[in-house]
C-alpha cells in the first residue's frame, strides 16, 4: 500500500491537472457558483407555495403559530424574501439584462414576485378544478384529501400552475427547476410553458411529457405514457419560440402510451384516443383505436392437452391465439 506521503502527492497533482482542466474557458468551466440559481432554495420555495395553496393539507415544518392570519404572512413574506433572491440572479440569463445593475434587478425580481402571488387566488381556483376532475375521474379516490396527500399527477399540475405564472412573468430558469422538481418527484414532465385549462385530470401520471407550446383545453383526461411533443427537434435552436407541440381541445380523453405530435395537430373536442395510438390532428368527437392485433403464446412442453398446429415455419410449441 502506498504511503501517506505518496497518497498526498497523487492528490495534489490531481488537484492541479483538475484546476488547469478549468481554465480552458468552456461552458462547463465556470466557476462563480453563486451566478447560479440555487436549486435547493427553488425546491425550499416550491414546498413553502404549497403549504399556501394547501393550509390545511401539509404539515407545518417553517413556522408555528395558533394564528392563521400571522403563519400565512410569515410564510409569504419568507417566500418572497427568498424567491426575489434567485429571480434576480436569474434574471442575468437574459440579454436584456446583462448590463443591469444588482438594485435593478433586485428591484425588477420583487416586482415580479408581488405580481406572481398576487396570482395565487387564481391559481387555486384552477387547482380546486383539478382536484375535482381527479376525484371524479378515479373511482380509486375515496376522500379528496387523498388526491392532494396522494396523487402525484395532482402534486406536478399544483407545481406546474405556479411555474406557468413566472413563466409568463418571463422570469428565466425557475420555472423550469420548479417543473424539474416536480419531474423527479412523479415521474410527469410538464415544460412550464404549456398552457392547460380547468378540471385538468392525469390518472397515474407516469411518463406523461407535454411540451412548452402545448395548448389544452378543460375537461381534459390523460393516462400514463401520454407524449404531447414535438414532431421533430432537429432544428434544434432555430426552433426557439415556433408552436411545434399540439392543441388539445375541451373533453378530450387519452389513453396510455398514445403519442400527439406537432403544432399544427389539433385534437377535436370530445375525441377519444385509445392506447398506444400515434396521430396527427382529428376532427371534434373522434373515437380513435388501434386494431387488436394477434398475440403469440408460447405453451411449454410439458402441459398435457391440445395444441393448436403449428404454422409454416414455426417450432411446434407456438400456436396463434387470435
Amino acid at each position: 500500500m502506498p504511503s501517506e506521503k505518496v497518497i498526498n502527492e497523487r492528490i495534489r497533482m490531481i488537484t492541479d491537472c483538475i484546476l488547469k482542466d478549468y481554465e480552458c474557458g468552456r461552458d462547463i468551466d465556470k466557476m462563480d457558483v453563486f451566478s447560479q440559481p440555487d436549486s435547493e432554495a427553488v425546491t425550499d420555495i416550491v414546498k413553502k407555495l404549497l403549504n399556501i395553496l394547501y393550509p390545511g393539507y401539509y404539515r407545518e415544518r417553517y413556522y408555528r403559530s395558533y394564528n392563521d392570519n400571522s403563519r400565512i404572512s410569515i410564510l409569504i413574506e419568507d417566500v418572497m424574501y427568498n424567491l426575489s433572491k434567485q429571480i434576480a440572479i436569474a434574471l442575468r440569463f437574459s440579454g436584456e439584462n446583462e448590463d443591469a445593475s444588482d438594485d435593478d434587478l433586485q428591484k425588477l425580481a420583487e416586482s415580479k414576485v408581488i405580481c406572481f402571488l398576487g396570482k395565487i387566488p387564481k391559481i387555486r381556483e384552477y387547482l380546486n378544478t383539478d382536484m375535482e376532475a381527479f376525484f371524479d375521474g378515479d373511482p380509486a379516490a375515496y376522500h379528496k384529501e387523498e388526491v392532494v396527500l396522494c396523487y402525484p399527477g395532482f402534486l406536478a399540475i399544483s407545481i406546474n400552475r405556479l411555474a406557468h405564472e413566472l413563466f409568463l412573468l418571463q422570469v428565466p430558469m425557475i420555472p423550469r427547476m420548479m417543473t424539474e422538481y416536480a419531474h423527479s418527484k412523479t415521474g410527469i414532465d410538464i415544460h412550464p410553458g404549456a398552457t392547460i385549462g380547468k378540471y385538468f385530470f392525469m390518472d397515474h401520471g407516469t411518463g406523461i411529457v407535454i411540451g412548452e407550446t402545448s395548448i389544452i383545453g378543460e375537461h381534459v383526461k390523460i393516462y400514463q405514457g401520454v407524449t404531447i411533443g414535438a414532431l421533430s427537434t432537429k432544428g434544434g435552436q432555430r426552433l426557439r419560440g415556433v408552436r411545434r407541440h399540439p392543441t388539445i381541445e375541451d373533453d378530450v380523453t387519452i389513453y396510455a402510451g398514445a403519442s400527439i405530435l406537432g403544432g399544427e395537430t389539433v385534437i377535436g373536442k370530445g375525441s377519444v384516443i385509445g392506447s398506444n395510438v400515434f396521430t396527427s390532428s382529428v376532427k371534434p368527437g373522434t373515437r380513435m383505436s388501434v386494431k387488436t392485433q394477434e398475440l403469440l403464446v408460447k405453451q411449454s412442453d410439458d402441459i398435457e392437452g391440445p395444441r393448436e398446429e403449428a404454422e409454416p415455419g414455426q417450432s411446434d410449441n407456438w400456436y396463434y391465439v387470435i
